[in-house]
């Protein structure tokens, strides 16, 4: 970087002097400053030909465009290497960097150079940044009129790092990193083997022969996953299909999730009495002051995070220009911004983002179920947007209460804020044994706090990492108590879901990739286990 600085001064001072000034004068300053031609030549050690015994004439426009013959024939057109991928077959490494540059708005000719200059194996990165000097160093020349070029400073910033990660993902693909980044087909309605608000066609399932053995198992992550992740989770356990399901039929906030098990699915049955499934329902008081013009019936997926005080302030400015509706920009301006939030009307053209306890509400958990101990109100709405839809879990568990009348053994993994646990208390399972596997401080108080509240008799252990879990201790574990009778959890979906665009790599993921301690446990457990029968 210091000799690509040192290069591009000189350059400036060469071209910022007089076009009518002698030849002495100019070797003069050629001399003060070190001869461009030479460092240039020396820096990259190639010539716009490849030609290692020709050199650069200083007093030449190395960004010229007699360099097109540089330019491979198949690319002299406007279309890029990606673009044409279905039809022109694979490009050289070369070829790709020349046509993806092009498409961030550098001319042709100009990349081409530039690749010679830095060579082969430069990286994107590297390319982009010698461009950007280069147009920088000129535009510093008062004396040179330069076309229209990339936006500079912050906004090229934005730019090259937006198209950088777009390459990158298509380089994994092409090399076969990871699957397209593409969400899987999903069924619509998202009611998985059925749910108690829709009608429905009975569905029958075989489960193969390796997943019927105890323990049960049910395993939870996002349902918008990039392609192939859900192909991947089901095949590492047992080939079991996913049963897809959006919590908007069982409360008023939509929440798709993957849910694979080896539950039984006749006989389910739903917690009562059942939950509100409007936001009017269950916000009475926003009713009063929610538009005409606002659509909205269901809240989006419930979040980590929550909409800022400046943000409603907006809002509330952007409304008060107008008596009476507002023009559609501005609605659809509010819309949008409503819906990301899940923001709510409180008063005349004034929206708030939900409480903790509205949350709880809208996830089936008791009220200030996450209050206290020291806990902030945003490590509440963490904990509450990382955990299950309490109704939805209830559901598919109901069928465990006939089958263990007389308590159940859960090893709950990743159990957050025990969602699992409140939905078997909830439906009337006595919990015999909870071994919680819970990294978190914060979670694992507040599901100690609800274990001590709801006068639980059976025993709760808990553990800090999945990776603290080893074969050995699970052998002590089943020893102990006579093994498990189900194995719950959802790994982390950090790099999974579809709002995280800068490190979504599937279950390769840093943290995505616990699901593979997921299947490790249960795997010993069965081996310990022996596959015996209840």
């Amino acid at each position: 970087m210091e000799s690509i600085l040192n290069a591009l001064l000189t350059y400036s001072v060469l071209e910022s002097s007089p076009s009518d000034e002698p030849d002495i004068e100019k070797s003069s300053a050629a001399e003060q400053n070190g001869d461009f031609a030479e460092r240039i030549n020396d820096l990259f050690g190639q010539t716009n030909n490849g030609d290692s015994d020709q050199k650069i004439d200083a007093d030449s426009d190395f960004w010229s465009s007699d360099y097109d013959e540089n330019i491979p024939e198949e690319l002299s057109d406007s279309d890029s290497c990606f673009g044409m991928e279905e039809t022109s077959g694979t490009f050289s490494e070369k070829e790709q960097k020349l046509s993806f540059l092009a498409d961030m708005g550098y001319p042709k000719e100009e990349v081409s150079i530039a690749i010679e200059r830095c060579g082969p194996d430069s990286s994107l990165e590297e390319l982009a940044d010698f461009l950007c000097a280069a147009q920088m160093a000129r535009a510093s020349d008062a004396s040179y009129v330069d076309p229209p070029k990339p936006k500079l400073f912050s906004d090229y910033a934005k730019h090259k790092k937006r198209k950088m990660l777009e390459y990158e993902m298509r380089r994994k693909k092409q090399k076969g990193i990871f699957e397209e980044d593409e969400p899987i087909r999903l069924p619509k309605p998202m009611i998985g083997f059925g749910v108690p608000t829709e009608p429905q066609l009975p569905f029958h399932r075989t489960l193969p022969e390796t997943a019927q053995a105890p323990p049960y198992f049910y395993y939870e992550n996002v349902a918008l996953a990039p392609k192939g992740v859900w192909d991947t989770i089901s095949r590492f356990l047992y080939d079991v299909q996913p049963e897809f399901v959006d919590s908007k039929f069982f409360c008023a906030a939509a929440r798709k999730r993957g849910y694979i098990h080896n539950l039984p699915i006749e006989n389910r049955f739903p917690l009562l009495p059942l939950p509100p499934r409007t936001i009017n329902e269950a916000l009475p008081l926003t009713r009063k002051w929610w538009p005409s013009w606002d659509p909205r019936i269901k809240l989006n997926c419930l979040q980590t995070a929550i909409g800022s005080a400046k943000l409603t302030e907006r809002i509330r400015k952007a409304l008060e220009d107008y008596d009476g509706e507002p023009p559609d920009h501005v609605k659809k301006f509010v819309l949008d911004e409503c819906r990301k939030w899940n923001l709510v009307w409180v008063g005349r053209n004034k929206v708030a983002p939900l409480e903790p306890d509205e949350v709880e509400m809208l996830l089936g958990f008791p009220r200030n179920h996450t209050r206290g101990g020291g806990i902030s109100r945003t490590d509440r709405f963490k904990s509450l947007g990382n955990s299950f839809q309490v109704d939805t879990v209830a559901y598919h568990l109901s069928v465990l209460k006939d089958l263990f009348p007389g308590g159940i053994k859960v090893l709950s993994l990743f159990s957050g804020i025990g969602g699992a646990e409140v939905a078997l208390h909830r439906l009337g399972v006595p919990l015999k044994l909870v071994v919680s596997v819970e990294l978190a401080e914060v979670n694992r108080n507040i599901q100690r706090s609800w274990w001590e509240q709801t006068n639980q008799t059976g025993v709760l252990i808990d553990i800090v990492d999945v990776q603290q879990l080893t074969n050995e201790r699970l052998e002590q574990l089943v020893k102990r108590f006579g093994g498990f009778d189900l194995i719950i959890g959802g790994s982390p979906c950090n790099n999974l879901a579809g709002s995280n665009r800068v490190s979504r790599d599937g279950l390769e993921g840093k943290e995505s990739s616990l699901f593979f301690e997921y299947i490790r446990i249960l795997d010993a457990v069965k081996s310990i286990m022996g596959g015996k029968k209840r």
